[in-house]
This record gives C-alpha cells, sequence and structure tokens, in this order.
C-alpha cells in the first residue's frame, strides 16, 4: 500500500516538456510491463481477505496513470515548445519560396494545342526514339533516296535501324496505323538533328505537326487550317504567303512563311533581312505514304504540316536567339511568370 501511495504521488507531480518525457511517462506507468503491471502480478501475495481493498487502490492508481498520461499529451500539444526544445510561433506567416513559371516551350505548346483544339485536332504522342520504317521509309524515303540526307540524323550506334526521330510525322504513320478516317491529330514533341547549334538553329528542337485525313480533303482546306491559326497565334495583320516547295511525303509540297513581327519587315537576323520568317512546312499528303499505313489512297485524301514551337515563340514574344531555350537563364525564364 505504501508503493502505491507513492506511485500516487509520483505520478500527480510528473511534468512532461517534450515527446521523450513523455514517451517514459508511458513505460514507466502504461505499458504491460509498467510498475502498475508488476502489482497487479502481486495480487497472488496477497492475503485473500485483502484482495478485493488491494485490488481497488491498483485499478484506481491505473486509471489515474491514464488521466495523467492524456493530460500530458494535451499540454504538450498546447506548449510553444517543440520537441526539440526550441520556441515556435504557430501565429506567425509563413515566409512564401518564389514561385516558378512555366517554360516559354511548354507556354507556347498549350496556346498550340488550344488554338487546333477549336477546329477539332486531337493530341497524339509517340516514342522519341524511331525505327527506320517509322522515321524514314513509310514517309516515302526509299533507301538511299537523296532525301534522307536533307536530315542529319542521330543513329544507335549498336543499331542503324534505330534513330533519334528526326520529325515528329513518325507519330502520324503510327496513328494512321492504328486508326481509321476520318484522322484529325495534332503531334507535338522533342525531335533531333545533328546540327550546329546557333541563333537560328539547335539540335534538339521541338515539333508540332498535325494530319487531316478524310474524303474530299483538297489543298485549300490546308491553306484555310493554316490561315486560322496564324491569325489566331499572332494577330489578323499578320501576313501569310505559301511557297512551292517539296517535302517526300506531300505532294504538291509548300512552305508557309508570315511577316517577321520582330522587325517589322525592314529586316533582322531572324528573317534573313528579308522581312518574311518560314514558320512551317506543308502539304497533301503523298498517296505511298497513306498505302504504306493501310489507308485507301483512292477514296481518301489528306494534309499534313510541321511547324517548329521555338520558332513560334520566338515570333510570339520577339526573342532574336533560339538558344536561350535552352540555357536556363533564370533571367530570361522569369519574364514568363505573368504567362
Amino acid at each position: 500500500m505504501m508503493d502505491i501511495d507513492n506511485l500516487k504521488d509520483e505520478i500527480s507531480k510528473f511534468k512532461a516538456s517534450s515527446q521523450e518525457q513523455l514517451e517514459a511517462f508511458r513505460i514507466k506507468f502504461i505499458s504491460r510491463k509498467s510498475v502498475i503491471g508488476e502489482l497487479f502480478g502481486k495480487m497472488k501475495e496477497v492475503p485473500n481477505e485483502e484482495k478485493k481493498a488491494f485490488g481497488q487502490h491498483i485499478n484506481e492508481l491505473k486509471n489515474l496513470a491514464q488521466d495523467k498520461f492524456q493530460e500530458l499529451i494535451s499540454d504538450l500539444d498546447s506548449t510553444p515548445e517543440s520537441a526539440s526544445g526550441s520556441s515556435v510561433d504557430l501565429t506567425l506567416p509563413t515566409s512564401f519560396a518564389p514561385l516558378g513559371s512555366s517554360h516559354p516551350i511548354t507556354i507556347i505548346r498549350n496556346e498550340i494545342i488550344d488554338i487546333f483544339s477549336k477546329i477539332g485536332f486531337n493530341v497524339s504522342e509517340g516514342p522519341e526514339i524511331e525505327d527506320d520504317w517509322h522515321n524514314f521509309t513509310a514517309l516515302n524515303f526509299p533507301p538511299n533516296h537523296p532525301a534522307r540526307e536533307m536530315q542529319d540524323t542521330f543513329f544507335l550506334e549498336k543499331d542503324p535501324d534505330i534513330a533519334l526521330r528526326t520529325h515528329t510525322s513518325s507519330v502520324q504513320i503510327r496513328v494512321m496505323e492504328n486508326e481509321k478516317p476520318p484522322i484529325r491529330t495534332l503531334s507535338p514533341g522533342r525531335v533531333f538533328r545533328n546540327e550546329a547549334i546557333s541563333a537560328r538553329a539547335h539540335c534538339i528542337f521541338h515539333q508540332v505537326e498535325g494530319l487531316f485525313i478524310d474524303k474530299n480533303v483538297s489543298f485549300v482546306d490546308l491553306k484555310q487550317t493554316i490561315y486560322f491559326f496564324v491569325k489566331e497565334m499572332f494577330g489578323s495583320d499578320t501576313k501569310i504567303r505559301f511557297r512551292p516547295s517539296y517535302f517526300p511525303f506531300t505532294e504538291p509540297s509548300a512552305e508557309i512563311d508570315i511577316s517577321c513581327n520582330i522587325c517589322g519587315g525592314s529586316g533582322c537576323n531572324i528573317c534573313k533581312y528579308s522581312g518574311w520568317v518560314e514558320i512551317a512546312g506543308s502539304g497533301m499528303v503523298d498517296p505511298n505514304v497513306l498505302t504504306s499505313a493501310n489507308i485507301d489512297s483512292e477514296e481518301y485524301t489528306g494534309f499534313a504540316f510541321g511547324m517548329g514551337m521555338e520558332r513560334m515563340a520566338m515570333l510570339k514574344w520577339q526573342i532574336n536567339d533560339l538558344r536561350l531555350f535552352t540555357e536556363n537563364d533564370v533571367r530570361f525564364l522569369e519574364q514568363f511568370k505573368s504567362l
């Protein structure tokens, strides 16, 4: 009984100012191997006529310990002292970390997708490491054809039939192989070409290519699609021109130029002092490409176009050096916080 009275006094006076002290109290008075548990084990040594009174005292001690434990938890939660003993004022305002911004290429990509989604284009994606069939052969690049030399390709040393894709046209082939017309899709992504890095070129850049295949699709549909995009992206005052060109996968083919809004037509290094900037290649899908993808070229026709996202961003925000997009200069990137 003297042990019980001493324990009651110790429990009542116990104070905990840290999680460690709280845990020490739990182990000593609450756990299975606590001093109170040991007292229950001594019940067999107590004479029968005293067991009832002894048991009542132990239960009172047990309840006292449990109530004290909950009290200590509440007191510890409400105190400004942390587990390490340092004072923390929870009423102080937090220190906000500076917010970042989306990369300009991400911004322009989303804007391009939004514009074309208004006229029914969805988004499709494919692998950046491609086989020869999807990157060249299915797009009407026969073996040893001079058109393959138009694009300096990064081939894998162990397998010359596998390369980093040179355009996202490979995604269009995959779409045509797996879907039936009508097809209206947009393929944005990163591409790779072994080119010297300069203000106008890079070995890693981003393209977005569009494809529309259906019955009775004509070059007029292509032109109206491009007109809509350019006016939405650069404004209604932007001038557009189509120039005859050559691409293995389209016939007829055309380059698309817009008036340079960086120099206003007076001439700069971006437009090569011509007042015009090439933004895309386009044309009617060659029947051989449709046949390669198991689409009946007698029943269906289509058009395709491809443009560089960096070029779009340079014209959109009047940036005169393509290298800025990959140098990660925070001073440059912070200018796009509000977009």
